[in-house]
């Protein structure tokens, strides 16, 4: 093994441990969430055992990150068509997918497992937001309706109505989000005209 993928390898214990305190769960639910034993992942994170694809796949699943993340792989490709993803405190992935200034932004979400009895913190603000789920439960708590979107479910709505987006207590949560200004919405073309009408 070349030594910078043996450092690569050796630094993913220090990762792994520091996701797991971010979002506050013990070894034990961990094995639970994932299906490797306690010790194993004990192991992984003091840096006594290098992970195998077997491990770091559920591990990057459970975390809600992906695997180049995990690993702290380095960027690959063309620097200018490259985007660069944001890590919120609280563990959330944000990655942008649009880069020209105005119009719709485009952005992809990862949010960690949520927690279910926790007060959600609706906000406003102008604009006009679209949402699809791609993997996970997506909860939506749109002033008084409180939705769980699944895959391939979407939601659009006025950012001015108090509004949380969150994972629930099953898993994380994918989700694409556009965001317009106010008045300015994603345009979703009809249907193809039924044979009946032609």
């Amino acid at each position: 093994m070349d030594d910078s993928l043996d450092r690569t390898l050796g630094a993913v214990g220090a990762r792994l441990k520091h996701l797991r305190q971010r979002r506050t769960i013990t070894l034990v639910e961990l094995a639970d969430q994932t299906g490797i034993s306690i010790s194993t992942l004990s192991r992984l994170e003091a840096g006594l055992r290098r992970p195998t694809l077997e491990q770091l796949l559920p591990l990057a699943r459970v975390h809600g990150v992906t695997l180049d993340e995990l690993v702290d792989a380095p960027p690959t490709g063309n620097p200018r068509v490259t985007l660069r993803p944001i890590r919120a405190d609280d563990g959330a992935v944000i990655l942008p997918l649009t880069r020209r200034p105005g119009g719709i932004q485009a952005y992809k979400f990862v949010l960690p497992t949520g927690n279910d009895d926790a007060e959600p913190q609706l906000r406003t603000h102008e604009g006009y937001d679209w949402a699809y789920v791609l993997n996970g439960t997506l909860r939506l708590v749109l002033g008084e309706h409180d939705l769980l979107l699944n895959p391939g479910e979407a939601a659009e709505f006025d950012t001015r109505t108090p509004h949380w987006f969150g994972a629930t207590s099953s898993g994380p949560v994918e989700f694409l989000s556009l965001i317009g200004k106010q008045g300015e919405r994603a345009h979703v073309r009809a249907l193809p005209k039924s044979r009946s009408s032609e």
